[in-house]
């Protein structure tokens, strides 16, 4: 609570030794600074005689209205001998501001009862009343008495009027309240700007702006102008809200707190972060940091943008530390992948205040999508436990989708346990997750039974079913529960055959998932976005181009190229098909790429062995600003191993640390790899030996191989020994170590090797080859005789021998 400065204090306490009129009292009682000091004035007016005074009780209304000493106003009312309309205007308003609507339409029901005559100063106050219900019939009603008192071309009625019906969500009316207005002002044009705003007509929120601009006397404001942006803003129209900022200050108007607290979230959604830091900046030169709700939208901009460190201090240095402040750190910290920073926030939060649920929403779920199953799990146990706060069906589905990705079948009957207990097994969202997460555990019998629990079904329920069915490879009855959906009055959509495709690439059946893909095509369920993303995967398995080809081709049509996902996934697709060339031309038609695709076209480069385009890619990467993550460096460090790049490879490897990405096993092969590529074996030997994990059959492979190159067979039989001891029946380690005795000139030890081969009765793997033709992939592998076509084939073969043999 703010002080009183001294002097000021000693001017007011003086002003009551002598004597004053209600005059002076309303005076000192608007420029109270305190409570305290307007019940010395209160006090005063009892001793003065002033006691049923209407015009000075009505200000000591106001006075306590101010302070929020709302039960002070109603004893003061009533105790009041005499009311005038005055003083129930302002007991009115101090219920208004306090957000007591139901109260303040009991008192003006109290009122009208009174038979008071109303004039048209109460109508505002009341149809606020009206705005704070969302009550339309009342505000309907009322505007029906403001006619009948004939108070309906007072401007600040209007005014009220149009603001009580956009707040009520009827924007024809408050237009129709506009247009009857026989005079009208900027509060008029901003309340239907905002109004149109604020139910989602954003469009003509800006053409009521516009036109402002005609009129002399109600050209648009700053306020104006912050509506249209807030509106722009709140209904996800995030570019031009930002055009908009932009024309606002063209048009000689600096943002306040209020339009820069509506335009963050804008810029946070857009992940802008060069614009975000010009706001701070603007923000702190203009003294808006102890506005709580910009600084929460700066947080909110760094975090989206992966910008923690600035997050961190603008929280530190500004933020009010509370629930809401604190919760969007947590978030930042669990979509970044710093889950022991969330956590140590998580558990400060006390000091602040006890830990809602949002906040153990927010850190089950941050773990469950980082992958940390059992820590979310273990903290859902705590949530348990905890005194005065109980899970809800947010955090029953968090800890659901933990468990189906587990597949952990005794913890996901444990949290049905608790949805049993607190009765949301029943809850659409709740039962949707039980039933996933049967289905990930191969457990249908429980995944219908979970099913049959819920009361109201929807298409999204039946989805999920059918899902787990396609999901656990019960082909068979898929056709038969669509059948059931239908009778249940829901039609399949296209996220039923998404699930269905998912399934079916999931175990392998891709001839089948193609086909259908195909159908949906010719159907009036169009494949969307997701089932692109399905499919693709299913091309690059097969390696089919031509198939791959297709679903680019329609992705083109709909639109859906230049997305970060399926640009990934197209990339993929063509990469492991065998098209660099394509891959890089689908990379460089993604609008803007994210770490996920410049991770797909790294692997493609790494994958085709064009190891310097890798690295260029990596270090263009990091001139963007992006942090790498483990599939990053693992990508430009293969692309290293194909470009020999030793000292490039370390320089990277060592630059994990720096983003914080701590290096697995896979890492460490490929600088095995690539040091025993370059024969600098004794270096790679040594690495393995400091590896923090133990190494596998790969690496000591990868190491073994390069003895083979170099000729170093006691290392090689070191190598040789710890990879046949961890692949005792893998064929091409015996092979791997009988051409390193052959380029040693060893026979004794390549003969002994061979035959160890033959003692086993091991053999090398056939070759395998495949063709595409018309749709069809065709495998064969050495010596094959399965094909439907193999006579076929056989006569083509000798006949291609003859007709070879006769050219010679």
């Amino acid at each position: 609570m703010l002080a009183l400065p001294p002097q000021t204090h000693h001017t007011h306490l003086s002003l009551l030794d002598k004597p004053i009129d209600s005059k002076t009292y309303a005076s000192l009682l608007e420029s109270s600074r305190t409570p305290n000091l307007g019940k010395q004035v209160h006090a005063h007016t009892l001793k003065t005689g002033f006691h049923g005074h209407e015009f000075v009780e009505t200000k000591l209304l106001q006075m306590y209205g101010r302070f929020g000493c709302l039960e002070d106003a109603h004893y003061l009312f009533d105790k009041m001998p005499q009311r005038n309309l005055y003083s129930w205007t302002a007991i009115l308003g101090v219920h208004v501001d306090h957000g007591c609507f139901e109260e303040a339409l009991s008192l003006f029901e109290e009122l009208l009862v009174d038979d008071i005559g109303l004039d048209f100063f109460v109508f505002p106050v009341v149809l606020k009343v009206c705005s704070g219900l969302r009550g339309l019939e009342l505000g309907r009603q009322l505007h029906g008495m403001v006619i009948k008192y004939q108070h309906v071309s007072n401007i600040y009625v209007g005014n009220a009027l149009i603001d009580m019906y956009g707040k009520c969500g009827s924007l024809d009316d408050a237009k129709n309240v506009l247009a009857s207005m026989v005079e009208t002002d900027r509060v008029s044009w901003n309340s239907i700007v905002t109004a149109s705003a604020a139910n989602g007509k954003v469009y003509e929120a800006l053409g009521f702006l516009e036109k402002m601009s005609n009129f002399k006397n109600s050209r648009p404001n700053l306020v104006s102008w912050s509506a249209v942006i807030g509106g722009f803003s709140q209904n996800g129209h995030d570019k031009e809200a930002l055009e908009l900022l932009c024309r606002m200050q063209a048009a000689g108007f600096k943002p306040n707190s209020r339009t820069l607290a509506s335009v963050l979230p804008a810029c946070a959604r857009l992940q802008t972060l060069n614009l975000g830091k010009e706001i701070q900046g603007y923000v702190t030169r203009n003294g808006f940091l102890s506005n709580p709700f910009v600084v929460n939208g700066l947080v909110d901009v760094y975090r989206r943008c992966s910008d923690m460190g600035s997050a961190l201090k603008i929280f530190s240095r500004f933020s009010v530390k509370n629930m809401i402040s604190c919760n969007t750190m947590i978030v930042g910290y669990c979509e970044n992948g710093k889950m022991e920073k969330a956590k140590e926030l998580f558990d400060q939060m006390e000091l602040v205040g006890k830990k809602d649920i949002i906040s153990w929403n927010t850190m089950i779920s941050g773990y469950a999508d980082n992958l940390l199953f059992d820590e979310a799990f273990s903290l859902f146990r705590d949530l348990v436990m905890e005194e005065g706060i109980e899970a809800d069906s947010f955090t029953l589905g968090s800890v659901l989708a933990g468990c189906a990705n587990m597949a952990s079948l005794s913890r996901g009957k444990e949290v049905h346990a608790q949805a049993v207990v607190r009765g949301l097994q029943s809850n659409t969202f709740v039962g949707g997750a039980l039933i996933e997460m049967y289905s990930k555990c191969k457990d249908l019998e429980s995944a219908r039974s979970a099913f049959d629990e819920v009361t109201e079904r929807d298409s999204a329920t039946w989805n999920v079913l059918i899902s787990g069915y396609a999901c656990c490879n019960q082909i068979e009855n898929i056709q038969n529960l669509i059948h059931k959906m239908k009778q249940d009055g829901f039609e399949p959509n296209v996220y039923t055959w998404n699930g269905i495709l998912s399934g079916h690439v999931e175990n392998g059946h891709l001839e089948l998932a193609l086909r259908l893909f195909s159908e949906m095509q010719t159907s009036n369920l169009r494949p969307d976005i997701y089932t692109v993303g399905i499919i693709l995967p299913a091309c690059a398995r097969l390696a089919s181009i031509s198939r791959g080809n297709q679903v680019h081709a329609h992705s083109i049509r709909r639109g859906y190229e230049s997305d970060v996902h399926i640009g990934a996934a197209i990339v993929d697709m063509y990469a492991k098909s065998g098209s660099l060339k394509h891959a890089m031309q689908a990379y460089n038609r993604i609008a803007n790429p994210n770490l996920v695709s410049q991770n797909s076209m790294l692997t493609a480069y790494a994958m085709h062995g064009h190891g310097e385009e890798g690295i260029s890619l990596f270090r263009n990467i990091l001139r963007n600003g992006s942090r790498p993550d483990h599939v990053t460096f693992l990508s430009v460090l293969s692309s290293c191993v194909h470009a020999g790049a030793v000292r490039t490879s370390h320089e990277f490897f060592d630059l994990m640390a720096y983003y914080d990405v701590k290096p697995d096993l896979k890492h460490y092969t490929c600088m095995v790899d690539l040091l025993s590529r370059a024969g600098r074996l004794d270096e790679a030997y040594e690495l393995i030996k400091k590896t923090p994990m133990e190494p596998d059959s790969v690496m000591w492979g990868a190491l073994l191989g390069g003895c083979v190159v170099w000729g170093d067979v006691d290392l090689g039989e070191i190598a040789a020994e710890r990879v046949i001891e961890l692949e005792p029946y893998n064929t091409g380690n015996y092979v791997l170590l009988a051409n390193l005795y052959a380029y040693a000139g060893k026979w004794h030890d390549l003969a002994r090797t061979r035959q160890m081969i033959k003692d086993r009765g091991m053999q090398k793997s056939p070759g395998c080859s495949w063709i595409e033709d018309r749709d069809e992939i065709h495998v064969f592998l050495s010596c094959d005789r399965s094909h439907e076509k193999t006579e076929d084939i056989y006569t083509t073969l000798v006949n291609l021998n003859t007709h070879m043999r006769t050219e010679l």
